[in-house]
């Protein structure tokens, strides 16, 4: 009876460490690899500075304008990506906007990563 206890405890401690990281709501990404051959398909490029100021394609918007930027670019796209290349001192806040405007007007977005 007390090794029947013992596994009943040890499963109880293993379930209450493992179930706060499952996380239920996670965002699906498309992440690049860092390693290997990486395809060529971005149609524009968003970067984000350590300063909070956005790019397009290497020309400096508003963060309000970034919308009307990438319509006017992705415009006649056929499977329309956007490359989101964000500082590691920025804010999440300010990559989630891309992300939500990439999702709002049904573009792919990847982020950029170190290789």
């Amino acid at each position: 009876m007390s090794s029947m206890t013992d596994i009943v405890f040890l499963l109880l401690v293993f379930f209450l460490l493992t179930s706060p990281s499952i996380t239920p709501e996670a965002l699906d990404l498309i992440l690049p690899k860092a390693k290997g051959k990486s395809s060529n398909v971005q149609n524009a490029s968003v970067s984000i500075s350590k300063d909070g100021l956005f790019f397009v394609n290497s020309k400096q918007v508003e963060e309000n304008a970034i919308e009307q930027e990438l319509l006017s670019l992705m415009e006649n796209q056929e499977d329309p990506t956007i490359i989101l290349r964000a500082d590691n001192e920025v804010a999440l806040q300010k990559a989630v906007t891309v992300m939500d405007i990439a999702n709002r007007n049904k573009y792919k977005i990847i982020l950029a990563v170190k290789p």
